[in-house]
């Protein structure tokens, strides 16, 4: 079994490190390209796979292809790697954001055996959120169960996945995919705020940091609604629900609604 990454960024290094890490893969089942000699080597020496610039020798070698290239990229790859891949014996799975199944599919000009994935940065310390989109048309073929299971198994590795129909993979790219830039920002402000009231900013980090990480824990965990856990918060009178009216005084609800759809619609009409 070979893996094979054309493209060695961010997302592509931390799935590699989940695989690596929690998804029972070997190094010497990975391989990768880059466009440039130096990630390729600093992904090399950090992981310890064999890695190069050729996206052609890498396509040649691998069972499952995963094209980890920014979507504004990925039809030239297509047209260079395309007479390498065989439609039948070969998985890709593709991460490029806005690049429907169909839309591959036409660029390499042949049916493939294709999954589409949407991980989101989280990923880079082993809690990503990925959306994994099937090929619907042959989702009930035998041979297609195992190539769900094979990308279930590589994206669970670096966060938890979820099978998602391809018409809602705009949505999860709002609520999701885009959506640790949302919560840094968030992050920031807070901090921005307790240093302004005298806090040193290392701590202001640290404390808005954790209040995120543990705030977004109890919703998994307790499985009770937002608002409710909010609720627990607010004491009669008391500060937070100062601070919740300040937030519904200033439209954060609508902001945040209004920030996601742009994203949704972004991704829909790239």
């Amino acid at each position: 079994m070979k893996i094979g990454f054309i493209g060695l960024g961010n997302m592509a290094s931390a799935m590699i490190g989940g695989m690596l890490g929690t998804g029972g893969f070997r190094a010497e089942e990975i391989i990768g390209s880059a466009r440039t000699q130096q990630t390729a080597e600093r992904v090399s020496e950090k992981y310890g796979i064999v890695t190069g610039t050729d996206n052609r020798e890498i396509a040649k070698q691998a069972d499952v292809l995963i094209l980890a290239v920014k979507p504004i990229f990925l039809s030239d790859v297509i047209a260079g790697i395309k007479d390498c891949v065989d439609g039948e014996n070969m998985l890709v799975i593709s991460i490029a954001a806005g690049r429907s199944i169909e839309w591959i599919e036409h660029e390499f000009g042949k049916t493939l055996r294709i999954i589409r994935c949407m991980p989101n940065t989280p990923a880079m310390v082993g809690e990503g959120c990925t959306c994994v989109c099937l090929k619907e048309t042959v989702s009930d073929q035998r041979v297609y169960d195992g190539d769900k299971e094979m990308a279930l198994r590589i994206t669970n590795s670096f966060g938890k996945a979820s099978i998602l129909p391809e018409r809602l993979m705009d949505a999860f790219i709002g609520v999701a995919g885009s959506a640790p830039a949302y919560v840094f920002m968030f992050i920031e402000a807070m901090a921005d705020a307790a240093v302004m009231a005298g806090m040193p900013r290392k701590q202001a980090y640290e404390f808005a940091s954790q209040s995120v990480l543990g705030s977004a824990k109890m919703v998994l965990e307790t499985g009770m609604h937002p608002g409710e856990l909010k609720d627990m918060v607010c004491s009669p009178a008391g500060t937070t629900i100062e601070a919740v009216r300040v937030l519904e005084e200033k439209g954060m609800r609508a902001a945040v609604m209004d920030a996601v759809m742009a994203c949704v619609d972004r991704s829909r009409n790239m």
